[in-house]
């Protein structure tokens, strides 16, 4: 079930946030980590579980493994130059490749615009900015509870796109959201199009905790969308009973 829009009628500001992060995430991947060939750049600024555990930067080359569990290669954590708390930031404006970008655009694209408009520019960036980095925790708090390798880097705006998703469905959960679903177009309320993406979430995390190797970060999907449903309302403000002309 892919979401493609959603209902906008009643929508009083322009989502200029939201087109500002979006620019900055297509920035940063095409510019900054060159499409995805500046590796170093990109580990430079990921978030690193076992930096984050530690409070200091980790110099080293991670093995790669295959289903076997035999060495195929390195990846390579360079020098971080900035403090590693702050790579729970930098982290969320990159991406692994060019669809992890645009599907994670497509979500913002969609629902972000809605919680900008209850919240207004400031509190909506705010709230953008904070569920991305407890998402960001919630990955180190797996990985470590998991016994999961804590030298994977981490990056991807998922975590704070899940914040926002856990936002919608609580102020939104009857808008009609419209999804491509079994090759069709249809219309579904918000809460079942991302209650069922939130179980998704739920059974694939489920199956891959433990797993030694890299992959999505469901924990970042999970501890942002709970984030999202948690702090929403501290962050919304009631719309004026009037409107400006």
């Amino acid at each position: 079930m892919i979401p493609i829009g959603d209902d906008n009628s009643d929508r009083r500001i322009t989502p200029l946030v939201t087109w500002m992060l979006i620019g900055i995430n297509v920035f940063v991947f095409v510019v900054l980590q060159g499409l995805g060939s500046n590796e170093r750049f990109t580990m430079a600024f990921a978030t690193v579980p076992a930096e984050i555990l530690t409070g200091r930067d980790i110099v080293e080359t991670v093995p790669i493994r295959d289903a076997y569990g035999r060495a195929v290669g390195g990846l390579e954590i360079p020098e971080t130059p900035i403090p590693v708390y702050l790579t729970l930031i930098t982290a969320m404006f990159m991406h692994g490749s060019l669809m992890h970008l645009l599907g994670n655009m497509l979500y913002l694209w969609i629902f972000g615009d809605n919680l900008e408009d209850v919240m207004g520019h400031g509190r909506y960036l705010a709230f953008y900015l904070l569920t991305g980095v407890l998402a960001g925790l919630a990955h180190v708090f797996v990985t470590a509870f998991f016994g999961m390798n804590p030298l994977v880097p981490c990056l991807g705006a998922s975590g704070a796109i899940s914040g926002i998703l856990g936002g919608y469905i609580v102020l939104f959960p009857q808008r009609r959201v419209r999804v491509i679903w079994l090759y069709q177009v249809m219309q579904v309320p918000a809460i079942v199009a991302l209650g069922i993406w939130f179980l998704f979430q739920l059974f694939s995390g489920a199956g891959a905790a433990g797993t030694p190797g890299g992959g999505v970060a469901y924990g970042a999907h999970i501890g942002g969308f709970i984030a999202g449903v948690v702090l929403v309302r501290l962050f919304g403000r009631a719309r004026p009973a009037y409107q400006i002309v």
